[in-house]
């Protein structure tokens, strides 16, 4: 039990270390900040959500202490809270009879968590630079003034249609950097857990992942509102629905997965696919469409199937 807590501790110091990086303006700062999930996420996948719990309080106060009240907020909204919220998803688990095995938590409303929690991260931030979506977007647009203003190859009314552009874009990419993120750390967190032998569930099926049918209506209902409401309930429909999409469009790239399986050239066309969607960033819409399309219908029911069930104890069990 000691031994426990003191892996908790040591997770939440590497996590606090890491959003600590930033501090020093280095050019490797940035990405080590998005690492900063990874070591809570690590012990809650190989060592209980509980060891998440106390990783994430521990960072947590130690970046309060050092950094002050704002950086504990954002840490608290966009890293610890979501690291431990996917870490107890992840071990979640039930029996349907005494003996039975466990259903573990479906990998799909994984993603749809944290496509929510990635919205919510962002919006819980908002409050920390303005009172308000108007001064919020005011605090941008003279943040992207004071960045662009140097650059002498642009002509004012470009700029200006930069700006407005930015000010659009930057709240929803910052819900998608969140989002990605954590699921990018929770799929390497989990990876590090199994090959020290430590993963508390079974190894899902990634190219299974389905989301809900009732998701399809949330991303039609985030949609309407983002385009009928205004204020800061128009911003939040935004973000939300943004991450939605990627939620989609994740669950396009496992239906490619699973439907190549068995083709000849299939790694070449994972290969592109993937490369397309990364670089470009526009294919991810494709994909999204693709996902919505076999969550409506179940395109991958044409296909032939896999997965492995049972596994140890839940996180929740008892």
């Amino acid at each position: 039990m000691v031994q426990n807590w003191l892996i908790a501790f040591g997770a939440g110091a590497a996590s606090a270390l890491l959003v600590a990086t930033v501090a020093t303006g280095n050019a490797i700062a940035l990405p080590l900040f998005y690492l900063a999930p990874l070591p809570i996420l690590i012990v809650g996948l190989g060592w209980t959500h509980v060891a998440a719990l106390v990783a994430a309080s521990a960072a947590s106060v130690a970046i309060g202490v050092f950094f002050g009240l704002e950086l504990l907020l954002a840490y608290v909204a966009g890293v610890g809270l979501p690291a431990y919220v996917l870490s107890y998803l992840a071990l979640m688990a039930r029996q349907a009879q005494p003996d039975g095995p466990y259903e573990w938590f479906p990998v799909g409303r994984i993603v749809l968590a944290a496509a929510i929690l990635g919205c919510l991260a962002v919006a819980a931030l908002i409050p920390l630079v303005a009172g308000s979506v108007e001064d919020y977007q005011a605090a941008l647009r003279t943040l992207f003034q004071a960045m662009l203003e140097e650059n002498p190859g642009a002509g004012a009314a470009d700029t200006e249609r930069l700006i407005d552009l930015l000010v659009v874009v930057m709240p929803p990419a910052a819900a998608l950097v969140t989002m990605v993120t954590q699921i990018g750390n929770l799929w390497l967190g989990a990876h590090v857990a199994r090959m020290s032998g430590r993963l508390m569930r079974p190894w899902p099926d990634l190219a299974a992942i389905s989301l809900p049918r009732a998701s399809t209506a949330l991303l039609a209902g985030a949609l309407i509102a983002a385009s009928l409401a205004g204020g800061f309930v128009g911003l939040l429909a935004e973000l939300l629905s943004a991450t939605l999409v990627m939620a989609f469009g994740f669950i396009g790239l496992a239906t490619i997965h699973w439907i190549t399986r068995g083709a000849a050239g299939r790694s070449l066309v994972i290969a592109t696919v993937w490369i397309a969607a990364l670089a470009l960033g526009w294919p991810f819409a494709v994909l999204a469409l693709l996902g919505l399309v076999e969550t409506l219908f179940g395109l991958r029911g044409r296909f032939r199937r896999g997965g492995p069930a049972g596994g140890p104890p839940a996180a929740n069990d008892g």
